[in-house]
């Protein structure tokens, strides 16, 4: 009856979509389109979205049905088969790629207006002369401020074809001034890798954010670059890393690899198992390596973290990830929307698939993570369950195990004064973004001389800037709260989000990292 309930629903859905998406009058010519070929219960269920079109008393909205139908179905698959409509698509496209084309600035839609955080650095708005704290008031002609512009609607007035132009007005507070400027579109990269910097005379770090088609170079040139300055020991941080690109999570863990060595294997429907190996000399293949990850590492991240566990290469550390397993592959519907279809589960060297359980469903699938937080697992490695059955060894003897994510090599338990309810509120807010512009664009000529080095090694958030921010928080939130418990890392978060807007997301890291329990571990393992 379980099993009725399902199925029914899902084959019935199926054909209610593609009819919608494809017709059910169209000719096939094609092989591809033979997966749509004509039977009596399609035809049935054409005719009847027919119907519904034509005779139904009220008129109906059938880009909504498309979309209700296509998500009911997907639900009834895994968690993460996924519709993308046609009008995030692009946005989604973008993320993946890398780039977009625009005109390369960090913005607020603040009081009204379109205020410039920071123009990205190498983007066309730099180069034009562009600065922060610049008002954007007209582009060709049209005027973008005031409450029915939205971010959207300005992101898609200032993007545009490549190398086309867009004239911009704008109000200049500092030097109180209307200035005019052309700004020619071009490629904006959408950075994935968030710091590469040095910790210590021998020991580098890198932070990816996600696995995009640029990720790999961005990756490769850090990487020189540490190497240059002396790096012979690295950490590759991917907490909070969703994933992305398996080819590119592959291409990264060759750096580390000997030739030969098995990196993933892929099982289709079919049983088609696909391996990738280390082909090439890597970089790094002689280096140490620690791996951070946490409860949101997943896909990508646990591609790489299971790759060189399995093959005893570095050191994981952190807490369990996330435990995705499945692969997606983007699938056009004909309309300008995709579907991100599971097509294989992906497993490690040592054959183990961690894809955590989703036999209960997509809303039980996605509170595990705060049964994970009730079992007390991230703060307590022993309360992390494991099952004999999904026991698997590393050619060293090392003993590692499937069923629901990377369980690390090093336990480092959750940093409760960095991370807990408190502070999560206030960051999800978002008020601490405006309290830092608000005070940073009133002091910004105080700014102007200070270099990165300067700024993260010698500005001190004081008692006063803090007591003025809970003031800020509390006349604006929802919810009144104190610091008290906090103060410091308040602090610390109010001054890496002022080193973000000035200098960009490697300073923001490198003063997040100088109150880090995982790399005080990592410090620890690299002493002995």
């Amino acid at each position: 009856m379980q099993i009725q309930k399902k199925v029914i629903p899902l084959i019935i859905g199926i054909a209610i979509a593609m009819g919608i998406f494809i017709g059910g009058k169209l000719s096939f010519t094609d092989s591809s389109d033979r997966l749509f070929t004509s039977n009596s219960k399609k035809d049935k269920l054409n005719r009847l979205i027919d119907y519904i079109d034509h005779e139904y008393v009220d008129d109906i909205n059938t880009d909504s049905i498309v979309d209700v139908t296509v998500n009911s179905i997907l639900d009834n698959l895994d968690p993460h088969s996924t519709y993308i409509p046609r009008r995030d698509l692009q946005k989604s496209t973008e993320n993946l790629q890398g780039d977009f084309v625009g005109i390369g600035i960090s913005f607020y839609p603040y009081r009204d207006s379109v205020t410039v955080i920071r123009p990205l650095k190498g983007g066309p708005s730099i180069k034009a002369g562009i600065k922060a704290g610049d008002r954007i008031i007209i582009a060709d002609g049209d005027s973008i401020y005031g409450p029915d512009w939205s971010s959207d609607a300005v992101v898609n007035k200032l993007k545009g074809k490549k190398n086309t132009k867009v004239n911009l007005k704008v109000y200049r507070p500092t030097e109180n001034k209307i200035l005019d400027f052309k700004v020619q579109r071009s490629d904006v990269p959408l950075i994935s890798m968030d710091a590469a910097y040095m910790l210590s005379k021998d020991l580098g770090y890198i932070k990816i954010n996600r696995f995009a088609e640029s990720t790999y170079k961005e990756f490769k040139k850090g990487l020189d670059k540490l190497q240059n300055q002396g790096a012979t020991k690295l950490v590759l941080d991917l907490r909070d890393n969703p994933g992305g690109f398996m080819h590119i999570a592959e291409q990264i863990a060759d750096e580390f690899l000997k030739d030969d060595k098995l990196i993933v294997f892929t099982k289709n429907k079919k049983g088609k198992i696909v391996n990738s190996y280390a082909t090439r000399k890597g970089d790094f293949e002689d280096g140490e390596i620690f791996v951070l990850i946490n409860e949101n590492s997943a896909s990508a991240s646990e591609i790489i973290a299971g790759a060189l566990q399995d093959n005893d290469k570095g050191t994981i550390i952190g807490r369990r990830s996330f435990g995705k397993g499945l692969v997606q592959r983007e699938m056009a519907l004909g309309d300008g929307s995709a579907v991100r279809l599971t097509v294989s589960r992906y497993y490690t060297p040592t054959g183990r698939s961690i894809q955590r359980s989703y036999e209960n469903g997509n809303k039980d699938y996605y509170y595990e993570y705060y049964k994970r937080i009730q079992k007390g697992e991230l703060s307590n490695e022993e309360r992390i369950e494991v099952a004999d059955s999904l026991k698997f060894t590393t050619p060293n003897g090392k003993i590692v195990y499937g069923g629901g994510g990377i369980i690390p090599d090093e336990f480092v338990p959750i940093n409760l004064k960095m991370e807990n309810q408190t502070i999560d509120v206030i960051l999800r807010s978002g008020v601490l973004d405006y309290f830092v512009f608000e005070d940073l664009d009133a002091n910004r000529a105080s700014f102007e001389d200070i270099t990165s080095k300067g700024f993260i090694n010698n500005y001190v958030v004081s008692d006063e800037m803090l007591q003025r921010f809970n003031d800020y928080y509390n006349a604006r939130a929802r919810y009144k709260i104190t610091f008290v418990a906090y103060d410091e890392e308040v602090k610390l978060y109010i001054k890496a989000k002022l080193a973000e807007q000035l200098f960009g997301d490697e300073a923001h890291t490198q003063i997040i990292n100088s109150n880090d329990n995982m790399l005080e571990r990592v410090n620890e393992l690299n002493a002995n």
